[in-house]
This record gives structure tokens, C-alpha cells and sequence, in this order.
């Protein structure tokens, strides 16, 4: 089995993905097909990347041969994909310093140490980042609540079932943990501070003809309650202010992204906030490669699809990196054993 926040401080492993997205994910398969040991470090407390924590009931069309699959079906894919070779998953922590050492063979070492004091010794690092560290757009009434009955996502509508929610936001997020919701709670309100929503016009027609309640030109002003959320105070323009019971609030307001720690990497980079890479998927740093939407080079698409081919190329070219005499081809899938059972 995988394992995901480990208590030992210090991981020594043959390859770092930085990075537990889609294409992450798929990295941490391919790097366990060429019999490489891996950790998988990620600043969110989940794996799933930009899909779980903005589009998890989306569905999505242009995966290789699923015509349809919500986002978070593909992630639980692909989490039961990578863990046949059971990586190491260092969650809510982000990848900061990188130094090097030299082992006892005279071999290069790359030494990562996240934000949580967590080091991570390793030979190789392919960076998945996505767009870069997410970090959550506060809701500014109630941060003290955080955890407490105000979440930034929903990983599980387990909590929410009979429960009186109250979503904040506009977006696809919004609108998909409104869908998500609204059959198990017991009721959904929809706070948006524009009349205008920026989510999915299907989407939204979706939420617009169930039993959620939409307060539009609004934002919520307070949360009450003290160890958990009992209410929330809803200031639309023009009208007195609205206290709702409540006992989940779901704030879909969006996340920041930026390369962090990653601009110290000695890394080349284009429009300050994409990793150049070359064919193999290595950047200017020896050891050091990248896939996904956080790359670039000339032609590039930024397509879920088309970071599972850069992160295969990424981790075999990585695997020869590690070991000159190994094969850069890893052969068919076909010839490796598989914990995975096969559908009849």
C-alpha cells in the first residue's frame, strides 16, 4: 500500500515528483514500471491537483479512451494506478530548498527539504507543478472557523450529507460542489457578489433548476459559531443582512498559483512562470526534469493528455539519467507485472 504523510522526517528515494496532479500521478506509475522508488510531494492535503480542488465533478472529454469521466474519477484512476508500486505521498507540504551531495560511489544526490522540515534524498526530480504551489483565496469572514465547518474543497461529501450548507463563489468549483451537494444536504445556498457567474453555462443551468438557493450581488459577512459553524451572515446590496443556519461553508473563491522555491532552482524560465525544457523534459538544472502544464518549449499544449506523454518521457529519460547503462525504452506495459486486475 501507498503511504501518504509518513512521520520519518527524512525519505531517501530514486526519483521526487513534485507534484500530485494528473500528470503527477501518472509520473509516480510510470517511475514504479521502471522499477524506480518514488515520493510524491504536493502543497495541497490531497492528491488530484488543479481537478480535485476545482473541477472534481467535472466531466472531462479528451482522455485517451475514456469518451467521459468526472475529475474525480480520473484522479481515483489514476491513484490506483501509481499505488501498484507504492509511492511515498508527502501531502500539504511544499518542495523549497534544493542542494546537492555527493554519496559514497562518487554519485550525484539531490536533496529536497519541504516546508514541513521533510528531506527527500534523491537521484532525480521531475517537477508536475501544474501552474505552480496553490494556495486558497481566504474567505475574509470566519478564517478563524477554518477546518471547523469552512472548508476551500470537498474531498468527500461524507461531512456534508443532512447538513445545511452554504457555498461561496462563482465559478466552476462553486457550481460543481453545488451539484455535488445538493442531493445529500439537507440545503445548498449559492453566495456570488456578481450577478453575472464566470462557471460553465450548462453547469450552471443545472444548479439554476435545483433546490439550491442563489443570492447573487452578495457576500458572506460573518460566520457564527465558536468550536464549529452554526450560521452564516449574508449581506446582499441593497437589502438588510441575512443570517442563515448553516453548519458547512464551502468557499470556491479561487486559488493563487506561483513557482515559489522553484524560481531559486537555477531553472530557465519563460514568461517568469513556466520551466524550458528540451526534448528529454530536462531543464537547466542537471537531474532536475518537468512535465505538464508547467513547462514550456516551442509547440507546446497545455492538455492533461499531453502531460502523461511529457511525464513517461520525463521519468524513463530520468531512469537513464540515474543509470547510464539502463535502456531508455522501459517496454510494453504489456511484460510487466501488474497488481491492477484486468476488467473481463
Amino acid at each position: 500500500m501507498s503511504a501518504t504523510a509518513p512521520a520519518s522526517t527524512h525519505h531517501t528515494v530514486d526519483l521526487l515528483v513534485v507534484g500530485a496532479g494528473p500528470v503527477g500521478l501518472y509520473g509516480a506509475y510510470y517511475a514504479g514500471v521502471r522499477g524506480l522508488s518514488v515520493a510524491v510531494v504536493d502543497s495541497l492535503s490531497q492528491v488530484g491537483g488543479q481537478v480535485t480542488a476545482m473541477y472534481p465533478e467535472k466531466e472531462i472529454y479528451d482522455i485517451a479512451a475514456l469518451p467521459v469521466v468526472t475529475g474525480r474519477d480520473l484522479i481515483a484512476g489514476l491513484r490506483t494506478q501509481a499505488d501498484q508500486y507504492s509511492p511515498t505521498y508527502l501531502l500539504g507540504q511544499e518542495a523549497q530548498e534544493l542542494s546537492r551531495r555527493t554519496d559514497d560511489d562518487g554519485r550525484e544526490r539531490l536533496v529536497v527539504r519541504t516546508s514541513a522540515g521533510v528531506v527527500v534524498d534523491c537521484g532525480a526530480v521531475v517537477v508536475t507543478g501544474g501552474i505552480g504551489t496553490f494556495t486558497p483565496r481566504p474567505l475574509p469572514a470566519g478564517e478563524e472557523l477554518l477546518g471547523r465547518g469552512l472548508d476551500y474543497f470537498v474531498p468527500s461529501k461524507d461531512a456534508y450529507v443532512g447538513r445545511d450548507v452554504v457555498v461561496v463563489g462563482g465559478g466552476d468549483s462553486a457550481i460543481d460542489w453545488c451539484l455535488m451537494l445538493e442531493p445529500v444536504a439537507s440545503s445548498v445556498t449559492l453566495v456570488h457578489r456578481r450577478s453575472a457567474f464566470r462557471a460553465h453555462a450548462a453547469s450552471l443551468a443545472q444548479v439554476e433548476a435545483s433546490s439550491v438557493r442563489i443570492v447573487t450581488d452578495a457576500q458572506v459577512v460573518a460566520l457564527g459559531g465558536t468550536d464549529h459553524v452554526e450560521s452564516a451572515t449574508i449581506q446582499a446590496k441593497g437589502a438588510e443582512p441575512e443570517t442563515v443556519p448553516c453548519q458547512q461553508v464551502v468557499a470556491a473563491l479561487g486559488f493563487t498559483a506561483n513557482l515559489g522555491p522553484l524560481r531559486e532552482w537555477g531553472v530557465e524560465l519563460h514568461d517568469n512562470r513556466h520551466l524550458v525544457v528540451d526534448t528529454t523534459m530536462a531543464t537547466a538544472v542537471p537531474g532536475v526534469y518537468a512535465a505538464g502544464d508547467i513547462t514550456d518549449y516551442t509547440g507546446k499544449v497545455r492538455l492533461i493528455s499531453v502531460g502523461f506523454g511529457e511525464v513517461a518521457t520525463a521519468v524513463n529519460n530520468a531512469a537513464v539519467h540515474l543509470d547510464p547503462d539502463a535502456q531508455l525504452f522501459p517496454g510494453h506495459s504489456t511484460d510487466q507485472p501488474h497488481a491492477v486486475p484486468v476488467p473481463a
